[in-house]
């Protein structure tokens, strides 16, 4: 590390550096040249050789030329606002430095990079960023190591040198700071590693591959020197995609970073806690444990210090008032204010004469000219808003002293320049309670407010209709000569009201009363020693603080000279300042340690500065504790410029007690000034710690002198009672005087809690019986008297029990290098609540010019550096880009505004990174789970406490008498057979089209005979055998039907396929291909048209056609009837195979048998009460489950008509199927969620339309949702209340459930009309409420609506007759008690007989079908669900008198996921992510290696993509407990669904792994 002495420049090159540092820094020259022309001055003057000077950390291909002695330390951005430059100190630079380098030896951490979709990537960074590599250890990685960690040794020596110097207060002595602590490193690979660890991935094993082909897939960006490249991976969305288990997927960088996340969060944690809390029942968070070895405080009960008497002088104005005329008559030529232009020349002196004239003029007509005689607007007392621009001192303090001699009380407050300004809001409600209605303004201001088209000044959002009065003496009529103010002496009514907002963004108005205001310019002339007509700039804000009081009020008690400097002037004119002290040898100046730092970059060498004149420099923000450094770097300059040490006096203020505590300037030149070095570790438990072993964490402060005269000050604890603290103990300092504010206006309850405070000491004895304010700041009185400020309440973030500030982590994060990354001023600390603890944000604008690396390696960096230096985690950490965070009027940042942006997700941010894992350790602990207790032990409790076991059943078949000429045949075919002979011309099917019109019908005839043909068909063309399989490859429609009794007809047994997209045959001919194959079909039947199609270029670049068995073309059928029609021997032999894709991707066929089948359609014949004389529409896709059945088989067996509406016709008209049901005056009608969906949000906004169109639903007695899962209550719910207008009654909506082993098990009928009493329909569907939390423990409890954590479960549908439900534990397969969650077992006539092949698990369960309870009825043979559920006596009466058993379906077993111990159902957690931000339209979930994996759907622009990722990980902790690992997010429609409108999760999983889903944005949690 390069000290000053070994590096002398000559004074020009140091001139000429700074100027570059302020050209850099006002942007008139750009990074590269300021660089280019840096090194250049400097070159000459290095050592040449390499290592020396250098820091040993810098690898060498990235070397910055490093500064020397005095331009390092104010090497620095300027900042562009009130978020003063203040965070600087070389003491902490280093400090961060030694930290980052301590996590470097510690071992790195491996941070995935982000990946970012290319348009989303900043404008310039474009070309850099490559995307991360995968490869697990390339060159570069290993041969950096050695460069790349700095030699401890040779930097702990520098660092201890460096600390043992700031200790002992040479803190004058700069070094350089090291340029950069990253490593070097070649290649994409090293990129990731750079910051991040060298965590080498060797865990590439690839799973067993169980597709027997893949297709194909094309990469669009292939990671270079991948191992697995070789290998093919099959198209995303492919039902053959691997079933990946805990394997890394093959090929593809997103595993590759999964698996560095996956090391990443084996790194031990914090210590681990050990109590809980318990929360509502036995979830249990764990709450923060004091640590046994934090430092406790051990001093002494302080006592309360005492300011110096206040000697009042004799000639000392008895109020303000009185001073301004005293002046304004005695010597009305003095000057009182000068005011300077932008250029720094004067631009208007005021004197006191005028000033005293122009207040009276100012007082009569407020309270004269406004409103009429008999009814002033303005009385005294009444509030009035001053609105005065900051260049124009002069007129607000003539109308200050205007309102003050008219006896109305002045609001100051910023000039709204926009209708909605970040803030002005509030500031509006602050007026609107105060009563203002009249705003007194000057001319120029007036002219610049927005107005509308008339000319009117708009009412501003949230504020009271205003009166606007220009106050210039010009536009106000002379007061008549026997008009006089009222001079009173200073009394207990309000005199002003300073405006404060407060750390939520709300602002509240601070009330002082005249005598407070009084007193207060009393003391602040006796504790600065003013003395009548001294001069004194101010460059701070006179509207309020430090500049209103002495710049504007204790100004005119003592007849001083103000020269006010704009900040408009030292935005152009950084000296302006120093200038203007020189030029009329002032003898005070009023800044803040931004303008100090100001002057530091841009001092030029001047020869004629003279700071001598100056006896007192009040640094106004000298409470901060990072306003040190610029005092010390600012006395380091300037003491040869006449600067004296004893000058600089930093105070302390808030608005509520206004100057707390103030240095005195002392004569004593020999009494240095205190300083502070304290430990952060202390601090963050409340106590002051002097010597600390982590040199690396202290915090050093400067104190801002004693008490104020006349005034007791204490220090109380910051929560709770108001206790005395002990000596070493930080708390919030209280001030016991006359001069504070008094209250906040008009809120009560606040103000008794901040102005009417009573400390006690531990004996709980009042200490004075006088009530003391809080001021809402935060530190110890030390060693003789002198106040030490630690942070801010306002700042304060209590993370885990400790307490930190704010600006404490904006100093240390903008200490990280590059300094140049980020604004300086621009970066925003807030704390978030999630999950019962404060979360840090950090939110920070970076510059345009950086690159995804870069500002990658920034925020690690940073993370580290915090976390070394504050032990506390960041939760989240944001850049945005240059300009967008929300402003104050003086240019800071509004961290309240800056706050709602990122909770509401609209902050837009170009970068993210979270850190849920590493901050939040107060989850449950993960269930460990018990042995289980054995099946007999259940049933015998349950039997003790009176439960009932779960079982349930539809009515008997056996038992019923129906008039059903169907029962006298075995098989379908026979049906048929006989419908066609006895009604030959009886319509069965009518196919509608997309406009509504009949595409097609069959009547029982037509069927049977083109039937025959197919048979004939099969027989001569196909050459088939009795039992050959048959794909039928056709779209949903009647050629369908006809050639699945065809094939019955011919003996052979039907498969029905969907038929491939033609838009997308490479990703749905695939899964035809497989079916075709799993299922063995000897030939395929299929139209003219899809025959092309599978003959075309596109389907040969799919698959391989030449494979294909022969394919039949129906379109095209022999005249010729078949001989014999085939009659099969045996019932139990198969009818048809059923094929379907699970939720879980996975291809299951199951056999249906001729009884099963005939079984199915009487028991819905009988559940729907279906009959020749019914139509049913059916709007479904017939290709499996519930769905082929109504659509193929019912009409058949039943004799009723079905109308068929085919899904996909909905997409061109979603208002199909609903007109079809109104047109065909249709009482029962079956949708899947797809079809609802489709019309909820399709014809949301046409209802009006639609009913002007005649559509009626009134007729609807039954609409039920076919489908495999629990019913999804919001989507029907919606559906009823949209369609309600229509006729459609509430209760007509009902879901239905079924399964693999069992097509449908329940299904609602009607329930409406007369025939509910007439005793075939069962009760209304229930919905109950469960605890979501008990149901992650598979129990059942049911709650409240509304109640927290409560989940809603509709009933799934009456059990269909014929049919018995169990519910078993799926581990031991006991039957459990009533409201007990377990797998639902079915026992059944219309069970499947068994899978036909499971494609990807030849050896599933052969169990499914035949499974027998371990205890109680062991003989009966049940099939297993698969599906969670629990049953539940109702209080409602079913036909036959019973009580109802209803169903409720919970979620597959395979879908859930095993997180933590618990059970959780993805749908839950995606329920909470699709509500989090309105832009999310459909969310997925799974897991993969114990990682929680979101994927969202994005409808909005893709600058929204970064805004989700902490808002879906806040919802999923705070109403899951579980942390997300990886959020993606992707484009609408990217989340493939199946047919029945489920979710492909599994599909979804591989694409992601396999990388095939071009997502807009992928973050990885740490």
């Amino acid at each position: 590390m390069a000290d000053r002495d070994t590096l002398p420049l000559p004074l020009e090159v140091r001139t000429r550096l700074a100027e570059l540092e302020l050209e850099l820094s006002e942007g008139d020259i750009t990074q590269k040249g300021y660089e280019k022309k840096r090194s250049k001055l400097i070159g000459a003057f290095l050592p040449q050789a390499p290592g020396k000077g250098m820091d040993p950390s810098v690898p060498h291909e990235r070397r910055t030329p490093v500064t020397p002695g005095s331009s390092s330390r104010y090497h620095r951005r300027r900042s562009s606002g009130s978020r003063d430059e203040r965070y600087r100190s070389d003491v902490h630079t280093e400090a961060v430095q030694a930290a980052l380098a301590k996590q470097k030896e510690r071992g790195k951490m491996a941070v995935p990079m982000p990946s970012k979709r290319r348009s989303l990537v900043v404008q310039s960074s474009m070309d850099a960023y490559t995307p991360p590599d995968t490869s697990s250890g390339s060159e570069g990685e290993g041969s950096m190591q050695g460069e790349g960690t700095p030699t401890s040794s040779q930097s702990s020596i520098n660092m201890e040198n460096w600390i043992s110097r700031a200790i002992h207060g040479s803190t004058t002595s700069s070094t350089t700071s090291s340029s950069s602590t990253q490593s070097g490193g070649s290649g994409a690979a090293s990129r990731l590693a750079d910051v991040m660890g060298q965590t080498h991935l060797e865990n590439h094993s690839a799973p067993p591959d169980v597709t027997s082909y893949t297709t194909d897939s094309i990469q669009v960006e292939r990671p270079q020197g991948s191992t697995t490249t070789s290998r093919s991976t099959p198209k995303y969305g492919n039902a053959e995609l691997m079933e990946t288990g805990d394997g890394v997927p093959v090929g593809g960088r997103v595993s590759a970073k999964i698996q560095q996340l996956v090391n990443t969060l084996k790194r031990p944690k914090r210590p681990p806690l050990r109590e809980f809390f318990v929360d509502d029942f036995e979830e249990l968070l764990e709450v923060q444990q004091p640590d046994p070895n934090q430092p406790k405080a051990e001093g002494a009960q302080m006592l309360a210090m005492r300011g110096e008497q206040l000697g009042v002088v004799t000639n000392w104005p008895l109020s303000l008032e009185a001073a301004l005329q005293r002046w304004g008559t005695i010597s009305p030529k003095a000057p009182c204010l000068t005011t300077m232009d932008t250029n720094g020349k004067p631009l208007y002196i005021l004197t006191y004469g005028k000033l005293w004239t122009r207040s009276i003029k100012v007082a009569y007509n407020v309270l004269h000219k406004l409103g009429s005689k008999q009814e002033p607007m303005l009385r005294p007392g009444d509030r009035v808003a001053l609105v005065f621009p900051n260049n124009d001192p002069a007129a607000f303090m003539v109308a200050f002293y205007g309102c003050l001699l008219a006896e109305v009380v002045p609001v100051p407050i910023e000039v709204p320049l926009t209708r909605k300004d970040a803030g002005s809001q509030q500031i509006g409600f602050l007026l609107g309670s105060c009563g203002v209605t009249v705003a007194l303004t000057s001319d120029a201001c007036h002219k610049g407010l927005p107005k509308s088209p008339t000319g009117e000044i708009p009412q501003f959002k949230g504020w009271p209709k205003l009166l606007w009065f220009v106050t210039e003496s010009k536009h106000l009529s002379k007061p008549p000569r026997d008009w006089f103010p009222h001079i009173k002496d200073a009394n207990n009514e309000t005199a002003y009201i300073e405006y404060k907002t407060c750390k939520d963004g709300s602002v509240l108005g601070v009330t002082v009363m005249r005598i407070a205001l009084l007193t207060h310019c009393q003391a602040l002339t006796q504790s600065c020693g003013y003395t009548e007509a001294e001069t004194i700039v101010n460059v701070l804000d006179f509207k309020k603080d430090v500049g209103l009081w002495h710049g504007i009020l204790t100004s005119v008690m003592n007849m001083m000279h103000v020269i006010s400097i704009p900040y408009s002037l030292m935005k152009v004119n950084p000296l302006s300042w120093i200038q203007k002290v020189c030029q009329y040898k002032a003898k005070v100046a009023c800044v803040k340690s931004r303008d100090m730092h100001w002057a530091l970059v841009a001092h030029r060498d001047q020869r004629d500065i003279n700071l001598s004149s100056l006896r007192m420099l009040v640094v106004a923000d000298g409470a901060n504790p990072w306003s040190i450094s610029s005092c010390d770097a600012f006395l380091n300059v300037f003491q040869s410029k006449g600067l004296k040490p004893e000058v600089i006096c930093p105070c302390a203020s808030s608005p509520e007690a206004l100057t707390v505590a103030i240095r005195r300037p002392t004569d004593d030149s020999n009494q240095p000034p205190g300083r502070g070095v304290l430990s952060m570790q202390g601090l963050s438990h409340g106590v002051i710690r002097v010597d600390s072993e982590e040199k690396l964490s202290v915090l050093t402060l400067q104190d801002v002198g004693t008490v104020m005269p006349g005034a007791l000050m204490c220090v109380v604890k910051p929560d709770g009672v108001p206790q005395l603290c002990k000596t070493d103990e930080i708390g919030e300092l209280c001030v016991g005087s006359i001069a504070t504010g008094t209250s906040y206006y008009g809120l009560s309850g606040m103000t008794k809690n901040t102005f009417e405070v009573f400390p006690m000491n531990s004996v709980g004895a009042l200490i004075s019986e006088y009530p003391f304010t809080r001021t809402g700041l935060l530190g110890f009185v030390g060693p003789g008297g002198l106040c030490f400020i630690a942070g801010k309440m306002d700042g304060l973030m209590v993370v885990g029990g400790r307490r930190h500030n704010a600006d404490d982590i904006v100093a240390t994060a903008l200490a990280v290098e590059p300094m140049k990354f980020v604004y300086r001023g621009r970066i925003a600390v807030f704390s978030i609540s999630v999950l019962h603890d404060e979360r840090i944000v950090v939110v920070a604008e970076q510059r345009p010019d950086s690159t995804e690396e870069d500002s990658f390696q920034w925020m690690s960096r940073v993370l580290q550096a915090i976390d070394g230096i504050h032990q506390v985690g960041v939760y989240c950490l944001a850049l945005v880009p240059s300009n967008t965070l929300p402003k104050t009027p003086l240019g800071g940042i509004h961290l309240s505004e800056s706050k709602q942006l990122f909770l509401e997700g609209s902050l837009h941010p170009c970068n993210v990174l979270m850190c849920p894992h590493t901050c939040v350790t107060n989850l449950p602990k993960p269930r460990q789970k018990q042995p289980e207790i054995g099946p007999a032990s259940v049933m015998v409790g349950n039997l003790v406490s009176g439960k009932r076991i779960a079982q349930a059943s539809g009515r008997d078949l056996g038992q019923m008498e129906d008039n059903d000429q169907a029962r006298k045949f075995l098989f379908l075919s026979e049906v048929l057979q006989w419908r066609a002979q006895t009604t030959p011309d009886h319509v069965l099917y009518t196919l509608l089209n997309c406009r509504g019109t009949i595409a097609s019908s069959l009547t029982c005839v037509q069927l049977h005979k083109r039937a025959e043909k197919i048979a004939t068909m099969l027989a001569e063309r196909g050459h088939l055998q009795d039992g050959d399989h048959v794909a039928l490859v056709y779209p949903p429609g009647i050629d369908l039907i006809a050639a699945f009794y065809g094939c019955l007809y011919a003996g052979c047994v039907p498969i029905t396929v969907r038929p491939p997209h033609p838009q997308n045959i490479a990703t749905t001919l695939p899964t035809v291909k497989m079916i075709v194959e799993v299922s063995r079909s000897a030939c395929m039947m299929t139209t003219a048209v899809i025959c092309k199609l599978l003959r075309s270029k596109e389907a040969s670049a799919a698959v391989d056609v030449r494979s294909w068995p022969p394919v039949l073309d129906t379109d095209d059928l022999p005249k010729k009837k078949p001989p014999l029609l085939y009659k099969p021997s045996n019932p139990d032999t198969l009818a048809y195979l059923d094929f379907s894709v699970s939720t879980t991707g996975m291809l299951a066929g199951v056999k249906m048998s001729h009884t099963a089948t005939s079984a199915f359609c009487r028991s819905i014949k009988l559940q729907c009460e279906l009959y020749p004389s019914r139509e049913v529409a059916i709007c479904l896709d017939p290709y499996c489950g519930l769905g082929f059945v109504l659509w193929c088989l019912c009409s058949v067996y039943s004799g009723h008509q079905s109308i068929l509406i085919p899904p996909s016709e909905l997409e061109v008209n979603p208002a199909l199927w609903l007109l079809a049901v109104s047109q065909y005056k249709v009482r029962d009608t079956f949708c899947s969620y797809s079809v609802m969906e489709l019309c909820t949000k399709g014809l949301g906004l046409q209802t009006d339309s639609l009913k002007s169109r005649g559509l009626d639903l009134s007729r609807v007695r039954t609409c039920v949702v076919v489908a495999e899962e629990r019913p999804r209550i919001a989507l029907t719910q919606s559906f009823s209340k949209l369609f309600k207008d229509l006729g459609l009654h509430p209760r007509a909506v009902s879901t239905s459930f079924g399964c693999r082993v069992n097509l449908a098990i329940c299904l609602q009928p009607h329930r409406l009309g007369k025939l509910a009493d007439q005793g075939t329909s069962g009760p209304d569907p229930t919905t109950v409420y469960v605890d979501m939390r008990a149901l992650r423990h598979d129990r059942v409890r049911l709650v409240e609506r509304g109640s927290p954590h409560s989940l809603p479960l509709m009933e799934s549908g009456k059990i269909l007759p014929g049919v018995r439900i169990i519910i078993a534990n799926p581990e031991t397969k006991g039957p459990l008690g009533d409201s007990h969650l377990g797998e639902i077992w079915v026992c059944s006539g219309h069970n499947a007989s068994g899978y036909f092949t499971v494609y990807g698990d030849e050896a599933l369960q052969s169990d499914h079908f035949t499974s027998r309870l371990s205890f109680g009825d062991t003989q009966t043979i049940w099939a297993r669900t698969g599906y969670l559920g629990f049953l539940r006596r109702t209080e409602l009466t079913d036909a036959s008198g019973e009580r109802h058993d209803a169903l409720y379906v919970v979620g597959a077993l395979d879908e859930a996921m095993e997180l933590r111990g618990m059970r959780y159902h993805p749908i839950d957690i995606e329920t909470s992510v699709i509500r989090t931000h309105k832009s999310i339209t459909e969310c997925a979930v799974f897991t993969w290696t114990n990682l929680l994996v979101v994927v969202v759907e994005l409808d909005g622009s893709e600058q929204e993509a970064l805004d989700l990722v902490p808002l879906v990980t806040n919802v999923v902790l705070e109403e899951h407990y579980l942390i997300v690992g990886v959020v993606v997010v992707v484009d609408i429609g990217v989340i493939p669904i199946n047919s029945r409108g489920e979710k492909q999760r599994m599909h979804l999983r591989d694409g992601f792994l396999a990388d095939q889903l071009d997502p807009i944005y992928v973050a990885y949690n740490m």
